[in-house]
C-alpha cells in the first residue's frame, strides 16, 4: 500500500509539474502598459496610452495581443472621443491585434536571465495587416513571471493602416498646423502563468 501511495503521489506531482510547464502565459493588466507619442504643430509632443489590452503567450512562443481601441487615453476626454470616432473608427474596427512568435531562446530563459532580441509579427489595425517588428528585452523573473518590454520605440506609420485621413480630420477639427503621421510605440508587459 505504501508503494502504491508513493507511486500515486509521484504521478500526481509529475502531472502537476508538466501542467505548469505547458501552461499559457497571460498578460497581467495591472502591471503592463502600452504607450504611443504624438507630435502636433511640429514641437508639442505628448505621451498617450491604451488603458485596456489583453494577450496570451503559449509555451511554444505564440503571442497574441488584442488592444481595445476605445480605451485610448490622451488625458483629454474630447480628444479621446475624436480619436475613437475619427481616427480609429471603433464602431467598425474595435481592436488592434498583434500576432508573433517569440524565438526559442526567449522561451527557454531560466529565472533571473535577461535577453535582448527582436519580435517580428503582424499588426492588424483599421482592417490592414502589416508586418511589424519590436526590439525587446525579455526577462524571466521566476518560473511563473516573464516581462517583455521595448528596448527602442517602434515607429507606426498612419499611412500603412489607412489612418492618414483620420489624422488630417483630427488636425482640421483641432485647428492645428500639423500632426505627425508617424507614431513611436512602446510597451512594458508582465506575463504570468
Amino acid at each position: 500500500m505504501a508503494n502504491y501511495v508513493r507511486t500515486l503521489s509521484a504521478a500526481l506531482l509529475a502531472c502537476g509539474l508538466s501542467f505548469n510547464a505547458s501552461a499559457d502565459w497571460t498578460i497581467n493588466k495591472d502591471t503592463s502598459a502600452l504607450h504611443f507619442i504624438s507630435t502636433k504643430n511640429a514641437q508639442v509632443t505628448e505621451v498617450h496610452q491604451f488603458d485596456s489590452f489583453k494577450g496570451t503567450l503559449s509555451d511554444k512562443g505564440k503571442l497574441n495581443v488584442e488592444v481595445d481601441l476605445s480605451s485610448v487615453n490622451t488625458a483629454i476626454d474630447i480628444r479621446n472621443k475624436r480619436m475613437q470616432e475619427m481616427l480609429f473608427n471603433v464602431s467598425e474596427f474595435a481592436t488592434a491585434n498583434f500576432e508573433a512568435t517569440l524565438t526559442k531562446p526567449m522561451m527557454q530563459l531560466k529565472a533571473g536571465e535577461v535577453m535582448n532580441g527582436k519580435v517580428d509579427g503582424i499588426l492588424t489595425l483599421h482592417g490592414k495587416a502589416v508586418p511589424t517588428a519590436f526590439a525587446v528585452t525579455v526577462s524571466q523573473v521566476d518560473a511563473d513571471t516573464l516581462t517583455v518590454s521595448t528596448s527602442a520605440p517602434t515607429l507606426i506609420k498612419a499611412e500603412s493602416f489607412g489612418l492618414a485621413q483620420g489624422v488630417a480630420a483630427l488636425q482640421k477639427i483641432a485647428g492645428l498646423k500639423s500632426i505627425t503621421t508617424t507614431v513611436p510605440v512602446t510597451f512594458s508587459v508582465t506575463l504570468n502563468r
